[in-house]
């Protein structure tokens, strides 16, 4: 296993991380997500830190809590080991405010993280989607708070737009409060729009990126075809998140026939290709069974080629939009050298 920095923090984490959305299954949707019972939880967070996986994350709306109470079980005595993430956003309960980012639910709902957890800390807390209703300042500073009181070590964002985040990095630098070091989103090669306006900014703004459902809901595992389909996975109950499935089809194509000549699987092929990329920080798997785990985990060992990485490009790659068509076709670049391609040219005539 290979580690990588977490923005600027100097903590550094595995490149794979175990997500723990499998964990329970409780609740609607849960019930077809997850289904993993303790002894499985435990065989799976043990598993993964025998592989040098030291970081986990979660959720407090998994399972409706059953995800974090089963995690800090598994972690009974070994909790220093890792670097434990958990998110705050979702629906935990009938009332009002037992819902979004206001310093009301904020603070409730750390309480419960915690205890579930079995800690007194949260190493990654996450906003987990943005929440229009309430004043950014505010569920800013009560981020800040929980840093400052020492319950919660860094914080981060999932799903955010990119002018969200921005104005949120503006908010703590301005108002100098703690601020978000990564974001937690979808990305793969069934779903590179990431890469539109996100991308850009995590490099200007030094974040790391964390990235949930690699394999766009089971899809890049191979076994989905256009002649052929896992019946048993998720997405043949669950079919998220949304892609293009036709164009997601050639991808697998040109996936299962890497994978078959590196003697490995398409999932793994997926993970790595992700891993290639310079944005990234630490991919986020999940498994309901041991020998998805191990599948998954021999991914750090693919060093994928030039050619390979430029062939799942070419296959996945972004149609461009506008500005960045408009951007690629302006003949005034500042780049040295560009002004000798006009130096030549002739004044137009004058009438």
């Amino acid at each position: 296993m290979k580690y990588r920095q977490l923005a600027d923090t100097g903590v550094f984490v595995s490149e794979l991380c175990l997500g723990a959305m499998t964990f329970g299954g409780s609740g609607g949707m849960w019930e077809v997500i997850a289904g993993l019972d303790q002894a499985g939880v435990d065989a799976i967070v043990h598993r993964s830190m025998e592989a040098g996986i030291n970081f986990i994350d979660t959720a407090n709306v998994y399972s409706l809590g059953e995800s974090e109470t089963m995690l800090g079980k598994a972690l009974a005595g070994r909790r220093h080991q890792v670097v434990l993430a958990t998110k705050v956003r979702g629906r935990m309960g009938p009332g009002a405010n037992d819902v979004g980012l206001s310093r009301l639910h904020i603070m409730q709902a750390v309480e419960a993280s915690l205890q579930r957890l079995g800690t007194d800390y949260i190493d990654l807390y996450q906003v987990h989607r943005f929440d229009v209703l309430t004043n950014l300042e505010d569920t800013l500073r009560a981020l800040d708070d929980l840093v400052r009181a020492g319950k919660v070590r860094y914080i981060g964002c999932s799903n955010y737009a990119a002018w969200q985040i921005m104005k949120a990095l503006a908010i703590s630098r301005e108002q100098h409060l703690e601020r978000f070091r990564c974001t937690q989103s979808y990305y793969s090669l069934a779903g590179r729009e990431l890469e539109r306006e996100i991308v850009p900014l995590l490099q200007d703004q030094k974040l790391g990126l964390l990235v949930w459902s690699p394999l766009a809901g089971g899809f890049l595992s191979g076994k989905f075809t256009r002649s052929s389909s896992d019946d048993a996975g998720r997405r043949a109950s669950f079919d998220f998140p949304p892609i293009n499935k036709e164009r997601a089809y050639d991808i697998v194509d040109v996936l299962n026939r890497i994978a078959g000549a590196r003697g490995a699987i398409a999932a793994q092929v997926a993970i790595a290709w992700l891993l290639a990329q310079p944005v990234t920080t630490s991919v986020i798997i999940g498994a309901r069974k041991m020998q998805q785990l191990e599948d998954n985990l021999k991914s750090v060992d693919l060093l994928l080629t030039p050619e390979e990485l430029q062939e799942l490009d070419a296959v996945s790659r972004l149609a461009p939009e506008y500005p960045a068509w408009m951007s690629a076709a302006a003949s005034d670049d500042r780049l040295p050298g560009q002004e000798r391609r006009f130096a030549t040219t002739k004044p137009p005539a004058r009438s």
